[in-house]
C-alpha cells in the first residue's frame, strides 16, 4: 500500500525516539476522493490506535491507515529528500483524489480514473478541467472542457494531440474522443 524509503524511517525513527514509548505514525488523506485531498503524516500514540486501522510494519517503524484513507493510500511513497536547499519529507499519493480502479473495471470508470489523476492535473496548471460526460455506444469518448480550457485558443490541440492520443493508447477499445464544449473567449480563459 504505501512504501516508506530507508531514509525516511531513518528519519521518522529519530523523531518517534522523543516521543511517548510505542508511538508510531500515522498516514492519512482528508477530503479522500475528493479535488481537495491533502495528505497527510501524524504520530500515533498506542492510544489512537483504531480497531478497524491497518497496521504496516517496515524495519523502523510501524504506520497505521485508517479504513477510510487505505484505498486512497495504494501506490504512495514517503521519502526524506536532502539537496543544496536542505532536508524535506515527501508523500506523493496519486490516487488520493480519486480511487484507483482495477483494471477489470469498466471501461468508463477506467477512463474517468486516467482523466482525474493524470489528465486533470496537468490542465489545472492553466485553471482548466476536463469531464467525461459518456462513452457512446461507437466507443467514443465524449468529453467536456471547464475553467481556463473555455474559450482557450489551444484547445482543440490539446484535445487531439494530448488528451486523445493519451486515451486511445491505455485504452484500445475507444475509437476517438470527441468535445462536447461551446467555447466562448472570456475573462476566465487562459492565454
Amino acid at each position: 500500500m504505501i512504501r516508506i524509503t530507508e531514509a525516511a524511517q531513518e528519519h521518522f525513527a529519530k523523531l518517534l525516539a522523543n516521543q511517548e514509548a510505542g508511538t508510531q505514525i500515522r498516514v492519512f488523506v482528508i477530503n479522500p476522493g475528493t479535488p481537495t485531498a491533502e495528505c497527510g503524516v501524524s504520530y500515533c500514540p498506542p492510544d489512537a490506535v483504531e480497531a478497524n486501522d491497518t497496521k504496516l510494519d517496515f524495519e523502523k517503524l510501524s504506520a497505521y491507515v485508517d479504513d477510510v484513507s487505505a484505498p486512497y493510500l495504494e501506490d504512495a511513497e514517503i521519502d526524506f529528500v536532502t539537496d543544496q536547499l536542505g532536508s524535506q519529507l515527501t508523500l506523493k499519493a496519486p490516487n488520493a483524489k480519486i480511487r484507483k480502479v482495477d483494471d477489470d473495471a469498466p471501461l468508463i470508470e477506467r477512463v474517468e480514473y486516467v482523466l482525474q489523476s493524470q489528465i486533470n492535473p496537468q490542465l489545472a496548471g492553466h485553471g482548466g478541467k476536463v469531464t467525461l460526460m459518456e462513452i457512446t455506444e461507437e466507443g467514443i469518448a465524449i468529453l467536456q472542457f471547464g475553467g481556463g480550457c473555455n474559450g482557450c485558443s489551444m484547445v482543440d490541440y490539446t484535445l487531439k494531440e494530448g488528451i486523445e492520443k493519451e486515451l486511445l493508447q491505455k485504452f484500445p477499445e475507444l475509437k476517438g474522443v470527441r468535445d462536447l464544449t461551446e467555447h466562448e473567449r472570456g475573462e476566465h480563459s487562459y492565454y
